[in-house]
């Protein structure tokens, strides 16, 4: 097979954007997502991961000039996330629980969304003829009286403007530590089954 024939092939595999929230690198968060990300590489889908916490975005200043042209005026790295999310044929989230909701370091990105809303319910752009497959992992230590449902409701938000499905979430409670997880075989299972379903998800509807 010829060079130009093989990148052909590669470019056809399924792409699921991988989205780590926590600003602790290599905790339990992301060892659920790698667990997915692997998963995803052996279903025969490419996973591109992004580390919230390593994006050199800034936050959404309010200023609604994405309202009016549809782009953001701040000229960062969420230009290439904004790209990655368009490339993307399935988003997959993997958040801690912050006070009941995802950490400041995912919010930031989910903020900066807004020109995805403003194209869709301001400037008035059909929504996709068909929602793109997404799944949400959560994991938290326990004992907040408000549990995981706000964070898992951010993520669904930011979803729904992208035009990404929320069916699936995945919640593992009782892991705090970095390394809890390790302890949690089957939830590590659970995610990889998410991340090869996702790839199936993707191949479906094509």
């Amino acid at each position: 097979m010829n060079r130009e024939a093989e990148n052909t092939v590669t470019d056809a595999r399924p792409l699921v954007l991988c989205i780590e929230g926590s600003p602790r690198r290599h905790g339990n968060s992301e060892q659920l997502l790698d667990a997915a990300v692997r998963a995803v590489e052996d279903a025969g889908g490419r996973a591109v991961k992004l580390v919230a916490a390593q994006a050199d975005v800034r936050p959404c200043r309010g200023c609604n000039a994405c309202s009016k042209t549809g782009s953001c005026v701040q000229r960062d790295a969420m230009d290439a996330i904004n790209a990655q999310i368009d490339e993307a044929d399935a988003v997959l989230v993997s958040t801690p629980v912050f006070f009941a909701t995802v950490p400041a370091v995912l919010k930031i990105v989910f903020d900066r969304c807004q020109p995805y809303w403003a194209r869709r319910h301001v400037l008035g752009e059909p929504p996709p003829a068909r929602k793109r497959p997404g799944a949400i992992l959560v994991v938290g230590g326990g004992g907040d009286p408000f549990g995981t449902v706000c964070a898992v409701t951010a993520v669904k938000s930011v979803f729904a403007v992208l035009g990404v499905s929320a069916e699936t979430v995945f919640e593992c409670v009782g892991v705090d530590a970095a390394n809890d997880i390790s302890s949690r075989p089957e939830a590590l299972r659970s995610a990889e089954q998410i991340g090869s379903q996702l790839v199936e998800q993707v191949l479906a509807q094509r």
